[in-house]
């Protein structure tokens, strides 16, 4: 049987902020028997435009996207927020568009990460990695969680990594963050980012881990802020570290330069 041809959806955060998330997930998809492609002329998914009314914006990054995957097996990315946009571009051209088909396309064929590699690939891991010390708690982002329904699947990997979760309350509620909605309503995103915070000592967690970056930036940097000494961590640098071998070396190096 060949080898799937996945492209990564790298997306904008990974690539500006975290870059060693993308270099984890081809870790992954790797481990998990997929050949990976990362096309260059990828760029934003067009979530910010879309949420913000630019209907002719968000054509054109859709467009883009679309030709940049087209000829590959799975579209994924270590995000459900950006993969919840590319299955609304069928919306985003409209019935009418000539390249409406190609949208459809498009959205049946992505995935995000973790649901790819459990509900696709039925990948499981390879082995035990090492979260650092102390007990992990698991934050469900939104866009994974109520657009794509992405709650065991993330789990289910770190528990077959040996990594044990100590539950928050209030796991499943929104971390403040949501696009545009932070710089919307500020006051409002900074409450519910304190309230998430709060969440995390009670489960007397060190590292917080979740599945998309925009969730992980705005709960670090108010921890950060607060000076709480606990861990953020993408899902994808907990299980993707085993795969790294001496590249290993450059993600603890970039996670100690962060706060």
């Amino acid at each position: 049987m060949s080898r799937r041809r996945v492209g990564l959806l790298v997306t904008c955060l990974v690539d500006f902020f975290r870059p060693e998330v993308g270099f984890a997930s081809i870790r992954l998809l790797e481990a998990a028997g997929c050949e990976v492609v990362v096309p260059e002329i990828q760029t934003c998914c067009g979530q910010p435009a879309w949420n913000s009314g630019d209907r002719d914006s968000s054509q054109v990054l859709a467009l883009a996207i679309i030709d940049a995957f087209a000829g590959l097996d799975a579209v994924v990315a270590p995000s459900g927020s950006c993969i919840g946009m590319l299955r609304q571009y069928p919306a985003v051209l409209g019935d009418s568009h000539p390249r409406h088909a190609d949208a459809v396309g498009l959205a049946g064929r992505c995935h995000e990460l973790t649901s790819f590699l459990v509900d696709e690939l039925g990948y499981r891991g390879g082995g035990k990695v090492q979260p650092g010390d102390g007990p992990v708690t698991y934050h469900d982002a939104c866009a994974g969680l109520r657009e794509l329904g992405i709650r065991d699947q993330p789990r289910t990997l770190l528990a077959a990594a040996g990594v044990s979760i100590r539950e928050m309350d209030g796991a499943t509620v929104c971390c403040g963050f949501g696009g545009t909605f932070c710089i919307k309503y500020p006051e409002i995103s900074g409450a519910m980012v304190d309230d998430k915070v709060a969440s995390i000592e009670r489960s007397g967690a060190t590292t917080v881990v979740a599945g998309d970056l925009g969730c992980l930036l705005n709960i670090e940097g108010r921890l950060a802020r607060l000076g709480k000494p606990v861990r953020v961590r993408h899902i994808v640098e907990l299980l993707g570290a085993e795969r790294l071998g001496a590249d290993l070396n450059v993600l603890e190096a970039s996670a100690e330069q962060r706060p």
